[in-house]
């Protein structure tokens, strides 16, 4: 013990401070990597092993005296352990045989188990093939998913399969081949979709532009009917008030539902831009596509918008219009179903583009044409254009300034095709009173025009008061005011019958009334014919107010604010002051037949030896005129006018007489040829009495007869034939019987009048005293007259 306490102690000296240190580390458990490494590089190993070999003698003593200090335990403690080294002898033996046991029955099972462990390995391997065929046969099956779909034109449902394989399928396949070969297709495919896609929508594009013009016309066609059938109600709704300012009517308010349909929906494919829309949309490439589509719709559009230089515009222009009209009926059914295809703005650019140039060709088309009715064609078909795309939502301002800008011209032609008509009308007609020999004519020709008021169809055949002029003219200005309203029709807010009103009176003045102006002053007339012209005025005058109550009628203005206070035609009035200058016409053709007639009176003998017993000739021709005059005018005009030309008549063959007493054609006459003129003027007071009586006119009593239109006449010769002429300058009895005759002209008649020459036996004649005694009266009176003067 001592030894070893002396080693302990070298050790414990020669290990120095060290030593501790690296057993205060053991104890403490840390690492003593580092101190080991700082050892070795700073070359001192040597003494950190002097120091670990300390540190384990240091330990042995350490355990040498825990044994001592338990020894007794410990020796116990090693015979336990004997003990159980026996029972371990025991128990190995056991595990043995158990062990033998144990690889006798393992062995088999070792070799299941191995069999079970290979099956396990195919089994696996099974599963991998069959997840692998698995995702093939997918992938196969949608391939030919995809390849059906194509063949069957589904190229929608095609790529979206393409796209199934791309995103779920393409990078787990395990095949390579069967892989890169999908691989390859499917841009093939894609690419193939699109060209057929684009095939079928060039295809689309001829269709459609093919089509456009028969959807044009469908559509008008609907826009006709409905403006027809608008019309019709509001016809039957004027009816309806028209009836109620009479009487109730049960009917009136019945609902017609014949007026009510549904209207024809425009059929037309559009599947192919469906198609190709959605399938550029799919394939990334919609925007492409739909600057495609806007770019060919905009050329088709420039192309519809060329018209043919060789066919007349009044034959292509229906087509041209509903050609417009088909293009953006089906633009409006690709904004609203084709997804995005078409914007808002593209639309409204390709419309104001359409309407820009189809106003200017009208506006050219207009300038060049040069008849009324092509021009209302034309407007009938752009107004129905315009309601159309009304319809549809575009704008039609354009198309109705285009019409507001021509209404002028229109009108300009409309009123020169009536003057036309109503010259040729005028020019044919013989203007005697039309005869109507069957029921429809006179439907036809007066009851149509409502020109006999009493409404009684009467027996045939019928006279009429008026020549065929009337009713062809009264056809021409219903025609007018017809065509009038139609023009006037595109614009719902313009009080169109205003305008009607104001045209249809230039029509009756400027045309209407010139014509029978010029037929009275400018054409050789009998006086039959201008009696009937006369007639034929009047009625036209009358049938102003038909006129009116026809354009209020198709204006839809109320028939009541027809009978507001200066809401007539001024032409009534200009028709009225023409009627006058017929009337006067009339008074005219009579004075001159009439002197046509006094012409013979110059050729008489005015120094006759004995008084004629007989009335002159001239005088029975003009008595026949004068009846023709009286019974022609008398079943045209109005008493008034009847009363004012044949009083013209009679005062004119006043005045020629007269005149031709005063006529350096009369030298002389004698009291035979005044008693000739007293015969003469008997006959026609006789008539003039009798004609006052037989036309009514006595009742209007009127101051003046026929027969007090001869006053001067026959004043003079009462004169002429009166035993003492020389009362003449007497005031009473001039006054009294002699009040119409001038003195100047007195004077100049009595110097040429001479007393019958005395006969070779006249001094034994009764008569001398009473000639010579009226000689010495005249010859006084001749002194007294120059006297005067």
């Amino acid at each position: 013990m001592t030894a070893q306490a002396k080693k302990r102690g070298g050790a414990e000296s020669g290990n120095g401070g060290a030593g501790l240190a690296l057993a205060a580390f053991i104890a403490n458990g840390e690492d003593l990597g580092p101190v080991v490494r700082h050892a070795f590089e700073s070359g001192k190993h040597e003494s950190l092993l002097q120091g670990f070999r300390g540190i384990v003698q240091m330990k042995e003593v350490e355990i040498e005296e825990l044994c001592r200090v338990h020894y007794e335990e410990f020796i116990l403690a090693v015979d336990e352990l004997r003990g159980v080294l026996v029972d371990a002898d025991g128990l190995k033996g056991t595990l043995s045989r158990e062990n033998l046991r144990l690889q006798e029955v393992a062995s088999s099972l070792l070799l299941k188990l191995d069999e079970l462990l290979e099956l396990y390995s195919v089994n696996k391997n099974v599963g991998d093939a069959l997840a692998m065929l698995r995702i093939c046969l997918q992938v196969t099956s949608l391939c030919q998913i995809c390849n059906k779909d194509i063949a069957e034109a589904k190229f929608y449902s095609a790529l979206k399969n393409l796209e199934l394989i791309e995103k779920d399928f393409l990078q787990n396949i395990p095949l390579n081949l069967l892989k890169k070969a999908v691989q390859r297709q499917i841009p093939m495919v894609k690419m193939y979709i699109e060209k057929k896609v684009c095939n079928e929508f060039n295809e689309w594009l001829v269709y459609i532009r093919r089509t456009s013009k028969e959807i044009g016309k469908v559509a008008i066609s609907q826009a006709s009917l409905a403006r027809q059938k608008n019309e019709g109600v509001r016809s039957q709704q004027r009816e309806t008030e028209d009836c109620s300012r009479i009487g109730f009517d049960e009917h009136a308010y019945a609902l017609d539902v014949e007026l009510i349909g549904e209207e024809e929906v425009l059929e037309f494919d559009l599947t192919p831009v469906y198609r190709a829309h959605s399938v550029h949309t799919c394939l990334g490439l919609g925007e492409k596509f739909r600057e495609y589509y806007y770019n060919n719709r905009l050329m088709q559009l420039n192309l519809d918008m060329q018209i043919p230089m060789t066919q007349p515009f009044m034959e292509y222009h229906q087509h041209f219009l509903a050609q417009v009209a088909g293009f953006f009926i089906v633009e409006d059914r690709v904004l609203r179903t084709a997804d995005g295809l078409l914007s808002d703005s593209q639309v409204e650019t390709m419309w104001e583009t359409a309407i820009s140039k189809v106003t200017s060709i009208l506006e050219e088309q207009f300038s060049h044409m040069d008849a009324a009715s092509q021009l209302l064609l034309v407007k009938d078909y752009v107004t129905l254009l315009g309601a159309t795309m009304k319809k549809y939502g575009y704008q039609t301002t354009s198309l109705l300034e285009i019409l507001e800008k021509n209404r002028d011209k229109f009108y300009q032609l409309l009123l020169s095709d009536c003057r036309k008509k109503i010259d040729g009308i005028f020019s044919k007609d013989s203007f005697e009173p039309m005869v109507i020999k069957k029921e429809n004519e006179y439907h036809m020709n007066v009851s149509a025009f409502q020109l006999e008021p009493s409404g009684v169809v009467p027996d045939f055949p019928y006279v009429a008061p008026f020549s065929s002029s009337v009713p062809d003219a009264c056809r021409i200005v219903r025609s007018f005011i017809e065509d009038s309203v139609n023009y006037l029709s595109y614009d719902s807010i313009m009080d169109v019958y205003d305008v009607v009103k104001r045209y249809l009176d230039k029509l009756l003045i400027e045309v209407l009334n010139d014509g029978l102006l010029n037929l009275i002053h400018g054409s050789r007339l009998e006086i039959t014919q201008m009696v009937q012209i006369a007639g034929n005025i009047a009625i036209l005058e009358q049938s102003c107010d038909m006129f009116l109550c026809h354009a209020a009628q198709l204006c839809f203005v109320p028939r009541r604010l027809l009978d507001k206070p200066h809401s007539g035609l001024t032409a009534k009035a200009v028709l009225k002051a023409s009627q006058n200058a017929a009337y006067n016409g009339s008074i005219t053709l009579a004075n001159s037949k009439i002197d046509e007639f006094m012409l013979l009176l110059t050729s008489i003998n005015w120094t006759p030896e004995e008084t004629p017993e007989h009335v002159n000739d001239y005088m029975n021709e003009v008595v026949i005129y004068l009846h023709t005059l009286v019974s022609t005018a008398q079943n045209v005009f109005p008493r008034e006018a009847l009363y004012k030309v044949v009083c013209g008549a009679f005062s004119h063959i006043s005045d020629s007489i007269m005149t031709v007493f005063l006529s350096d054609r009369v030298k002389r006459f004698n009291a035979n040829a005044v008693a000739a003129i007293d015969i003469d003027l008997k006959k026609l007071e006789e008539f003039a009495d009798d004609e006052f009586h037989n036309t009514g006119l006595s009742e209007l009593r009127k101051e003046t007869s026929f027969k007090d239109c001869l006053v001067e006449i026959r004043q003079l010769t009462n004169l002429l034939l009166s035993n003492q002429p020389e009362s003449f300058m007497n005031p009473v009895i001039r006054e009294k019987n002699f009040g119409s005759l001038d003195h100047k002209k007195v004077s100049i008649i009595c110097d040429k009048f001479r007393d019958a020459p005395e006969s070779l036996f006249g001094s034994l004649s009764g008569r001398s005293t009473v000639q010579s005694a009226r000689k010495k009266s005249l010859d006084v009176l001749k002194r007294r007259l120059k006297d005067f003067s």
